[in-house]
């Protein structure tokens, strides 16, 4: 198969981004001047001090929360974990032991779930509608007086869809029930309130908005119990043991502050080349848009190729210059079709021959129409490579596409 790697395009802007200027220039500074403990009492130590609680202010700002409510973590996952594992005990010793979830979670929650199941817990796992979307009645109905937790993602980060996160709040909230968001792949690409929205708890990751990886936060309601998840000093309020990483966290306020004052303009650009992705590639036969057409972050796409593998996708689209995904950055090394498209419905040989493809404002029109041209001709090859495809025209096998 002829390739054409002169210049690559990223798309797979939903496992990591790159770090925008904001948050590089943010970053130097602590990295080369003002690098003292942040705990240290010397002036050293207090103008990093400083400068951590400039950037907890400008981050809590941006989620229209106080500064005392937001917590500085390593990331998505481990604030995903902190949230839940906390929720989970203090609900324990009222003798609540029951969760509510979704079935298409990441795995930073659904594992801990799991983990939690292990240990007496029993959580009831909402089944997905084919268009990706969890209503706030299933949340509502699945509420029990035993119930510690409800723990729904904002926006899903393998199909977009985004879900009614004030409707399932407003529910936890009259129910009297903690309500934590995996937010990670939303913060800094829509708009988002945590008191409007009754949020009690909210994860957050930098390098999903052009911030630093290895850095992250959560927020936490004032008045909702959050329990130690690593233990040693009293940093972040005791809450979090272990020295600020100051240059991460300040490069990650910056970038927010970029993402949000630009999140208008951003969104249109990446939803006008979506929307231009799913027309044309909706063209190749036996192919299917996953998730909602309209209710979805403006930057991702996620189609399903019938007859086909993913991997061999990927593959061959890498080999043109184009980096795409087929799923969660996390998983990529399983053989499993993804969980999240399983969640929607679709049988395992549909849900292998997916491709993720996820943008930035960075991306170009050019790009767009280079990725049109490519994922058909890949498409093309692989299908007439393909015994199943082969059984699929000659009728032996009948189309689920």
């Amino acid at each position: 198969m002829k390739t054409n790697a002169n210049k690559t395009i990223y798309v797979d802007n939903a496992a990591t981004t790159a770090m925008s200027d904001a948050a590089i220039n943010a970053a130097v500074p602590y990295l080369k001047e003002v690098y003292a403990n942040p705990s240290s009492l010397h002036t050293a130590g207090q103008v990093a001090k400083e400068a951590l609680d400039d950037a907890r202010a400008r981050i809590a700002a941006r989620l229209n929360a106080e500064p005392k409510e937001i917590y500085f973590t390593s990331g998505g996952s481990e604030s995903d974990n902190q949230a839940i594992r906390s929720a989970a005990a203090n609900g324990a010793k009222r003798g609540k032991k029951h969760i509510v979830s979704t079935a298409f979670e990441h795995h930073a929650v659904l594992h801990t779930l799991k983990k939690l199941e292990r240990e007496g817990f029993e959580v009831t796992y909402l089944d997905v509608h084919e268009n990706g979307i969890v209503t706030a009645e299933q949340v509502r109905a699945a509420i029990r007086p035993d119930t510690a937790l409800v723990t729904v993602m904002f926006a899903n980060n393998e199909i977009g869809t985004v879900q009614p996160v004030a409707e399932i709040g407003a529910a936890c909230r009259t129910a009297g029930v903690v309500f934590h968001t995996d937010a990670v792949q939303a913060v800094g690409h829509v708009p988002i309130d945590v008191k409007a929205m009754n949020i009690d708890m909210l994860s957050l990751s930098a390098h999903k908005f052009h911030g630093a990886k290895g850095v992250g936060a959560l927020y936490v309601r004032r008045g909702v119990p959050l329990n130690a998840f690593i233990e040693g000093g009293a940093q972040e309020r005791g809450r979090r043991a272990g020295t600020e990483n100051i240059a991460g966290i300040a490069s990650m306020a910056a970038a927010l502050d970029d993402a949000c004052e630009h999140m208008e303009e951003n969104a249109k650009k990446e939803r006008a080349l979506c929307d231009k992705l799913i027309r044309e590639l909706s063209r190749v036969p036996h192919s299917k848009l996953n998730g909602d057409k309209h209710n979805r972050l403006p930057n991702i796409v996620n189609m399903c190729f019938e007859g086909i593998e993913g991997e061999g996708l990927l593959l061959l689209l890498d080999d043109k210059g184009i980096c795409a995904s087929s799923g969660s950055a996390c998983t990529s090394g399983s053989l499993d079709p993804s969980h999240v498209l399983l969640a929607l419905g679709l049988p395992h040989e549909v849900a292998h021959g997916s491709l993720r493809i996820s943008l930035s404002e960075y991306n170009t029109e050019s790009e767009i129409d280079a990725i049109i041209e490519a994922v058909p001709q890949v498409v093309e090859y692989l299908r007439n490579m393909s015994p199943v495809w082969e059984a699929l025209e000659k009728g032996e096998r009948k189309h689920l596409i």
